[in-house]
Order: C-alpha cells, then sequence, then structure tokens
C-alpha cells in the first residue's frame, strides 16, 4: 500500500509540484493550501508524513507541528524559504524531523521523505508498543495490564493497536472502520461502538482507569 502524504503549503504552484511528482513516485498524496485544513486532513486521512512550509497565513506551520507533537509522533519534514539557523533550530525545536530550504531540489526532497519513512518503519517493528500502564505484545497478539494478561479476539487485537499506534490522537470514526474493517465493509452500523465495549469491559475488568473515550460527534481517543 502507497505511503499516505498530506502537503501543507499555501504556495499552490509548489505545492501542486510536490503532489505531482511525489504522486509519480508511488505516494498518496493529498494537499492543504493552509494550516487549518492541514489539521484537519492529517486528523481524517491519518497520514504517515507531512511536508510542512513554515510560513503561512493563520495558523502557520511551527504552530501546525506544536499540535501535531502535543497529540503524536507523525514523521514531519519542514519546507521553508528561511535558511538562517536560528529559524531552523526554531522549527527543529517545534518537533519537525528534518528541515529542508526552498528551493530544494526534488531529488532531494524524495530522498528525505523515504529517510523519514525507513525510520518509522524500523521503529515499528519493536514487539511490543506501551501506553501507561499497558502494553501491546505484537508477538503473541495479546495485551498486559497490571501485570494482567488479556487475550484479545483478532478484530480486538487490531483496533487496539491502531488506538495505541495513534496515542492522544482522535480517531475519526469512518477512518477506524476503514483501517480495521476495510472499505466494503457492510456489516452492523454499530459493530465500532461494540467492539469498543468489549476492549473496555478487557482493559478495565480490574476497575483500572479508562484509556479508550468517546469524543462525541468524532470518533474515539486513546489518552490518560
Amino acid at each position: 500500500m502507497a505511503a499516505k502524504i498530506i502537503v501543507i503549503d499555501d504556495d499552490l504552484k509548489i505545492a501542486s509540484m510536490m503532489r505531482r511528482g511525489l504522486t509519480f513516485e508511488g505516494f498518496d498524496v493529498k494537499v492543504a493550501n493552509n494550516g487549518r485544513e492541514g489539521l484537519m486532513q492529517i486528523l481524517e486521512q491519518l497520514p504517515e508524513l507531512v511536508i510542512l512550509d513554515v510560513m503561512m497565513p493563520g495558523i502557520d506551520g511551527l504552530e501546525v507541528c506544536r499540535r501535531l507533537r502535543k497529540d503524536g509522533n507523525i514523521p514531519i519534514l519542514m519546507v521553508t524559504g528561511r535558511d538562517s539557523v536560528s529559524d531552523r533550530v526554531a522549527g527543529l525545536d517545534t518537533g519537525a524531523d528534518d528541515y529542508l530550504v526552498k528551493p530544494f531540489a526534488f531529488e532531494e526532497l524524495v530522498a528525505r521523505v523515504r529517510a523519514l519513512l525507513r525510520r518509522t518503519a524500523n521503529q515499528n517493528t519493536e514487539e511490543f508498543i506501551r501506553f501507561a500502564d499497558l502494553t501491546l505484545d505484537l508477538a503473541s497478539r495479546s495485551a498486559v495490564r497490571n501485570q494482567r494478561i488479556i487475550e484479545l479476539s483478532t478484530t480486538e487485537f487490531n483496533l487496539l493497536e491502531l488506538f495505541m499506534q495513534n496515542p492522544k490522537r482522535v480517531l475519526a470514526r469512518d477512518l477506524i472502520m476503514e483501517k480495521v474493517w476495510g472499505y466494503n465493509f457492510q456489516g452492523e452500523s454499530n459493530v465500532l461502538e461494540v467492539y469498543v465495549g468489549y476492549l473496555r469491559q478487557k482493559l478495565e475488568q480490574q476497575k483500572e482507569p479508562r484509556l479508550i473515550h468517546t469524543i462525541r460527534g468524532l470518533g474515539y481517543v486513546m489518552k490518560e
């Protein structure tokens, strides 16, 4: 499956160039032309990487980066025409993973994108995912909380893994359905709510604090 990338840049010409070029390289690319639109697309699309311009009206790139870092660890490549050391430090200090100065060679952009995606892929090969006092064992496909082993069905495991791979990020209901049940799922309309209920029963069996929270009208979020 092609890695999903969101480009956030108010320069329509540059954004279009990146979209066409990266699509040709085999990526699934969406474009947003301002920070607010970009944040909404990230919530809806759950991309593997964000390419982010710094200088934008309204919510600028630095603020977008701060918000993304507050809610998760999605890889961020900043692109900007400002190339002073202080500008680069500001971008990296807000949480960007890499920093590319305009104008840039498209080949360098692709190389940096691939490097960031490889780094993320390597991080995801670990055998355990941890959040708060909950550990997900990818080998045995089970969970452990307070030294208690929690057996999970295939669907329960896939759903919990999605939440734990995206801690503190609100996941839209439609996106969860797509990721866990697939595009063409024709089952019960409340199947997601049912499986969230199953997970809560298992994770909270000994009165532990709730980790999977409902965000009314939007979806769910894993947080303490």
